[in-house]
């Protein structure tokens, strides 16, 4: 018998190993193909395995979570679903934006007049200090993720590494002032950069999750992650004609 499951939480080639590794050691299962790509798992069986089965056996490789994808009109309720969730996971940055717009407006209440400049600085800063935070819980996975879109960080897997922390300190020299220019220049080429990749990946229809904030939160790649990226070049290039 084969099948076809939806999995979520894989984020890499990495992830998808692992995933398949795990399949595999079950005993009625003959073959198994796992893949980024929708839907991720193709499985051979013997006979049927519940389930409940199957998500305890990908649940030794990591946080993923597997749901059928296969049978008619069942197939048909489980695409519903899944686009359905695809709006709804979108809420935790949306949570994150309003709640870093919310903040750096309140800033504005202490000023006669409302300062442009100082609410753009300040935002950025809230922007990189509360991204590379999530990255930084979980380095690793964020570099394997990051890899699987970034241009340079498939040519270079150790910018994955770094790239977290040039959001903290782009986050901290926005906080504090220092050297704003040639911050605001950075900022415009690396995530300049950044959104090539997720031009790329968007173009080319690939079905990742988006690295933005690392493993802990998955999200799709997608126009959100773009708009993202591009809100900090256009910033970061506002910044640096006016001053």
């Amino acid at each position: 018998m084969k099948h076809e499951y939806s999995i979520t939480g894989m984020t890499c080639n990495s992830c998808a190993a692992k995933v398949k590794n795990e399949l595999l050691k079950m005993g009625d299962i003959e073959s198994a193909e796992v893949r980024l790509q929708s839907p991720q798992a193709t499985i051979t069986m013997s006979k049927h395995i519940p389930i409940a089965s199957l998500q305890q056996a990908i649940g030794k490789a990591g946080n993923y979570n597997i749901t059928e994808a296969d049978g008619g009109m069942k197939h048909g309720m489980s695409n519903t679903a899944e686009e359905t969730g695809s709006a709804s996971s979108y809420f935790p940055i949306f949570l994150i934006f309003g709640y870093i717009t919310g903040v750096t407006l309140l800033v504005q209440l202490n000023n006669s007049e409302f300062d442009l400049m100082q609410w753009m600085r300040h935002f950025m800063a809230g922007f990189f200090l509360v991204f590379s935070f999530f990255k930084l819980m979980n380095l690793k996975g964020f570099a394997e993720g990051y890899r699987s879109y970034d241009i340079v960080a498939k040519r270079f897997p150790v910018w994955g590494f770094i790239y977290p922390f040039v959001e903290l300190t782009l986050g901290i020299l926005f906080l504090t002032g220092f050297e704003s220019r040639g911050t605001t220049i950075a900022t415009f080429v690396v995530m300049g950069i950044s959104s090539i990749g997720v031009i790329q990946s968007l173009l080319q229809k690939k079905v990742f999750h988006c690295a933005c904030l690392g493993t802990i939160i998955k999200l799709p790649l997608s126009k959100v992650t773009l708009f993202e990226d591009l809100l900090m070049v256009v910033m970061s290039l506002t910044m640096f004609l006016i001053t």
